[in-house]
């Protein structure tokens, strides 16, 4: 059950109220100007709570006046029931979508948690937006080598809100999930993500920050005639045959059905046809690759690729990203997501070859705030709290 709105003083006049809002006014403010400023993520599209089977689900709203839709920020809350109890486990996905350049972040968080404390919930995770840290792939090249990893190398950028916003939460009592370190082991979601830039840029510049070998594959790909479509959901099997291709490949596992995206496919573009993609590359009628595509606001996501074994010179994945990153271009995107890469730069790492492949389109490894946790105040939800924890690490 949703418990009443908090409110907590802002200055002498001011005030901003925590509330249950609509998914239509959620995401009237996401398509706002303010809403894109904010630059939310798909996690937090209100579709997202379709998607997640087993966990319910709350669209909160912060304003001067929420229920008029009067709002300032938003966030998807997804609750999952600790088993055997009546409590739940809180989990924001790269949320809330606030202005985290406001100092005083108590005034939004504390009606949040409280919200959360009164709904059951023992404790609460979240993934702010400030970055922390950026590489250029180019101050990358050279610094690949045994035993080493990103944080052996000098960042381009050290992000100031970032830090600060670290330093806020750490005061009040928030953990970084999986350490301080560069390490991402306890992160739902990637810590270190890639970017292509394309704001201010033009398709041919995006052709010129290829690497040469990237070059060379996408030109290989179309003299052999590969051939770049956008599916359907009619394609989904096909997508996620490949994918299981993939993973038994490259020796990692999602760990999720056809259903996953199924309901994935159906819920984004229900929400706005189009929000997901399905790309594909066909090689003599045969698919040999596919990757998914997402897009909320000005930001574009390749979410997910999967490949073929055979026929892998005719280079189809390389095809498709150069298709997706016009796309993105032509959509108007200021970046091009390719999420997740590892912290290694150690060559006789298998994971090293993501990243690699990655820094060949000559964008950046940024490594964001990563996901922040804290049980609740009461005996009662620290007892839950380290129980939660036992039963995450024997899971």
């Amino acid at each position: 059950m949703l418990v009443p709105p908090g409110r907590v003083p802002r200055g002498r006049d001011a005030a901003v109220t925590l509330a249950p809002v609509t998914a239509e006014a959620y995401r009237a403010f996401l398509a706002s100007p303010a809403g894109t400023a904010l630059g939310a993520g798909f996690l937090q599209c209100p579709s997202w709570a379709g998607v997640k089977d087993g966990w319910k689900a709350q669209l909160l709203g912060w304003g001067p006046d929420p229920a008029a839709g009067e709002l300032t920020g938003v966030t998807l809350v997804l609750l999952r029931q600790f088993p055997g109890t009546r409590k739940f486990f809180a989990y924001l996905p790269e949320g809330p979508v606030a202005d985290w350049t406001d100092p005083d972040i108590d005034a939004w968080l504390t009606p949040l948690l409280e919200h959360l404390r009164r709904a059951g919930v023992f404790a609460v995770r979240m993934g702010p937006a400030p970055a922390y840290r950026r590489w250029d792939a180019t101050a990358l090249k050279s610094c690949a080598g045994p035993g080493r990893r990103l944080g052996d190398v000098l960042a381009s950028e050290v992000d100031a809100l970032g830090t600060a916003v670290a330093e806020r939460l750490r005061a009040r009592g928030w953990r970084r999930c999986g350490g301080e370190g560069t390490g991402e082991d306890g992160d739902a979601q990637p810590r270190h993500v890639f970017h292509v830039p394309l704001a201010g840029r033009t398709t041919d510049d995006l052709w010129s920050g290829f690497n040469q070998e990237w070059r060379r594959n996408v030109r290989r790909a179309r003299k052999e005639g590969v051939e770049v479509v956008v599916g359907s959901a009619v394609e989904l099997p096909d997508f996620y045959r490949l994918l299981c291709v993939t993973e038994k490949r490259d020796g990692f596992r999602l760990g999720r059905s056809l259903a996953y995206y199924q309901r994935q496919y159906a819920a984004l573009n229900a929400e706005e046809p189009g929000r997901m993609k399905l790309y594909l590359a066909r090689h003599h009628g045969e698919i040999l690759a596919a990757h998914t595509m997402i897009r909320v606001g000005r930001r574009v996501w390749y979410q997910t690729g999967a490949s073929a074994d055979h026929r892998r010179e005719v280079r189809p994945s390389h095809a498709l990203q150069w298709r997706m990153l016009r796309d993105a271009h032509a959509l108007g995107a200021d970046v091009y997501d390719m999420r997740g890469v590892p912290s290694t730069l150690d060559p006789d790492e298998r994971a090293y070859g993501l990243l690699r492949w990655k820094l060949g389109t000559g964008g950046q490894v940024v490594e964001t705030l990563g996901e922040w946790e804290r049980p609740l105040a009461g005996t009662a939800n620290q007892t839950l709290y380290r129980a939660f924890q036992a039963y995450l690490s024997r899971r």
